[in-house]
């Protein structure tokens, strides 16, 4: 089982290595049945390879939404 802090942690490791990639539109957390996972959100399906499927034993998950636009 996963805990908040080692998430949080896999999820600031992610953060800064794809804080300038236009690829990733963000970095979060999430749950998935009784445990946290890193949710990563692509702008392009085809970005999905480059991210980790595990940070320091946390799962890593990846949703494609489309490029975010200021309204």
């Amino acid at each position: 089982m996963t805990d908040r802090a080692s998430a949080r942690a896999a999820k600031s490791t992610l953060a800064a290595r794809f804080a300038a990639d236009p690829g990733v539109a963000g970095v979060g957390l999430a749950r998935q049945d009784a445990d946290y996972v890193v949710r990563v959100d692509l702008t392009e399906a085809d970005t999905d390879g480059r991210v980790p499927r595990d940070v320091d034993g946390v799962r890593v998950v990846t949703h494609v939404v489309g490029a975010v636009r200021a309204l």
